[in-house]
């Protein structure tokens, strides 16, 4: 076992990678969701208790929502250095996110098993990316501080 540390530059590059892949994972599975909703709508309705023109309609307009959710992801995954703030701000989407989810799902009544069911994916998901961003991206900021330090 070698006592060496790596190079502070080195440290940060690789906490910079974390946060890029971090925040590019979450980017793609919601944009990959958005696209569902936006060109297939069809085929979420159901899980949603959609039905006819007004359920293809807001099942596009959830795609639509994603998409315009997303547009703070591209910059944070390009220079996380430069887009600090931003990256907060994609933190903060996703909280709100589940806190918005969590609330509707735990108003929802008995007797919804699918929407529920449906529910909970997005409120699975968006507690694994919170975690995965937000400790990659706490760990790339204490890098900052560390490697500032020692320069």
């Amino acid at each position: 076992m070698s006592d060496v540390q790596p190079a502070p530059s080195r440290t940060l590059a690789i906490a910079t990678w974390a946060v890029r892949v971090c925040f590019a994972f979450v980017f793609a599975v919601n944009v990959q969701c958005a696209l569902g909703f936006a060109l297939t709508p069809e085929a979420y309705m159901g899980a949603y208790e959609l039905a006819g023109v007004p359920g293809r309609v807001a099942a596009q307009g959830i795609g639509v929502a994603f998409l315009m959710w997303n547009c703070t992801y591209p910059l944070v995954i390009w220079r996380p250095q430069r887009h600090r703030a931003l990256a907060g701000v994609v933190l903060a989407q996703q909280l709100v996110g589940l806190v918005g989810e969590s609330a509707i799902r735990a108003s929802l009544p008995a007797g919804h098993g699918l929407l529920a069911s449906s529910i909970d994916l997005f409120i699975t998901f968006d507690a694994v990316g919170l975690v995965l961003m937000g400790l990659s991206f706490a760990a790339f900021l204490y890098c900052l501080k560390f490697c500032n330090k020692l320069q």
